[in-house]
């Protein structure tokens, strides 16, 4: 990466801060991002959507915070995000996340060297070592979710959302990782985890708070309309690259 250039990243972060505990965790993750990387060679332009309209007007502090007037989607939320930023390259991330240090020049370096890369995920500390994925290990092509596309931190470049188009705002929560991989390959986009990269996921610390009935129909339900999207082009509907 040429580190004389500062390069410009728009980071949209969901959050529901229903209590202070998990307030927090939104405002560790962003302190985390700050921290990670030399602002004057990458500025972090930091927009929070949060779904705790109660909490308005509060600003999570290096942020500027939104409260949407809508019922909560994770694509359609992220959707807005996207509208409201302008940089080259954009990361849709969780609430839930530690940004560990050099993360974001790690994650540029395979987009300056190749021109085909055109999305990637950093590698989970906590979760990809499970998975067989070592750290520092090179770029993982691929789609699997949950392995080369960690759905709670997707990193690419604006203009790809110029062909692939808005996200499906029919996924509200569950689901949305499978329909983003199924989309890249699909139409033949590039994506990789990037090993040296490094993002810690705090796994559904929001889901787990929510009632029975609510993680039913983010979880649960999602998977009707995907069945109904995806079968017909791919079978089963899960990439399995």
């Amino acid at each position: 990466m040429d580190v004389k250039a500062r390069v410009e990243i728009d980071i949209i972060i969901l959050s529901y801060a229903q209590s202070d505990e998990l307030r927090q965790v939104t405002e560790n993750g962003i302190r985390s991002l700050v921290e990670s990387e030399d602002p004057a060679k990458i500025q972090f332009n930091i927009l929070v959507l949060e779904s705790e309209k109660l909490l308005a007007p509060f600003q999570y502090e290096h942020s500027r915070t939104i409260y949407p007037g809508e019922a909560f989607g994770y694509h359609k939320f992220m959707n807005i995000g996207i509208r409201q930023t302008h940089a080259p390259y954009i990361c849709l991330c969780n609430n839930d996340l530690i940004f560990h240090k050099g993360w974001a020049t790690a994650i540029l370096e395979p987009f300056t060297e190749y021109t085909d890369v055109s999305s990637a995920s950093p590698v989970c500390s906590i979760h990809h070592p499970k998975m067989g994925f070592e750290l520092y290990s090179g770029y993982r092509l691929g789609y699997k979710i949950r392995e080369q596309i960690a759905g709670w931190c997707l990193f690419l470049k604006r203009e790809l959302l110029q062909s692939i188009g808005s996200l499906d705002p029919n996924f509200n929560f569950w689901c949305a990782d499978n329909d983003y991989a199924n989309t890249l390959w699909m139409l033949n986009f590039t994506h990789i985890l990037v090993t040296s990269s490094i993002v810690d996921h705090l796994e559904n610390t929001t889901l787990h708070k929510q009632s029975a009935e609510k993680q039913l129909e983010l979880t649960e339900k999602e998977s009707v309309y995907y069945d109904k999207k995806w079968f017909p082009k791919m079978g089963e509907g899960w990439t399995e690259v």
